[in-house]
């Protein structure tokens, strides 16, 4: 009989007020891992792993060298200094032609001279570089171009390649006729470059041009001449 009274008590308390009471369990809250949970170091590792990894993929990914490259064109007998110079990031894939240029974290030596001509923006290569008595066999090759045949940048400093075409005389020896697509000048620097109408020939449209050449060069420019009945020239400029 008690346990019915007590049963029908504990009915009625959770249907007090008319309305069924819903027990609900009481709430745990989640509590942040503590510094001995592995979970904790094992996400440092994987972070720590992350970031060192990475920074050895962005060093190994940039294996370029920066050397020295001229700013402007420049000839034999120039004498360079730092101001002349500008400095060009290259991947070299040979060690070996690294060491054919000047690199910029290397002291320069003084008195840098040209030998031969080298071209805007082009690197500066230690061959091109030399003692004045290098100097002594160049020569002022004056030669005329028709203007439409040589560059409009063509200007003082400028290295450029000289073609020559025409039709060979007829005393022209067969052994010393110039090879068609090869240039009877190479890398010659220009000392002078007028304008059209304030150079050679002004009112005909054609243009003297003034180069530097080694004195060989400048006699075999001259043999070549006077293979042909109608030499023309064509002016190349390089870099």
């Amino acid at each position: 009989m008690s346990l019915g009274v007590r049963h029908d008590e504990r009915d009625g308390a959770r249907r007090a007020g008319g309305r069924d009471v819903v027990s609900v369990p009481r709430a745990t809250r989640t509590s942040a891992p503590g510094w001995r949970d592995p979970r904790l170091w094992i996400g440092l590792l994987i972070v720590a792993v992350s970031v060192v990894a990475g920074a050895r993929l962005l060093a190994a990914a940039d294996d370029t060298v920066q050397v020295w490259a001229v700013r402007a064109d420049a000839g034999p007998g120039a004498e360079l200094t730092e101001a002349d110079l500008v400095a060009r990031r290259v991947r070299f894939a040979d060690s070996d032609d690294l060491e054919t240029y000047y690199r910029v974290d290397a002291a320069l030596p003084g008195g840098l001279r040209l030998v031969r001509g080298v071209g805007e923006g082009e690197l500066l290569p230690r061959g091109a570089v030399g003692a004045d008595d290098a100097l002594t066999d160049t020569v002022e090759l004056p030669v005329a171009v028709e203007a439409e045949q040589a560059p409009p940048t063509v200007a003082a400093g400028s290295v450029v390649d000289v073609y020559l075409v025409g039709s060979p005389g007829r005393e022209a020896a067969d052994d010393r006729a110039l090879e068609p697509g090869k240039p009877v000048l190479r890398e010659a620097t220009v000392v002078d470059a007028p304008a059209v109408d304030a150079g050679f020939g002004g009112a005909a449209g054609r243009r003297q041009l003034v180069l530097a050449v080694p004195q060989e060069a400048a006699a075999a420019y001259f043999a070549a001449v006077a293979e042909l009945e109608t030499p023309a020239l064509t002016v190349v400029r390089r870099g």
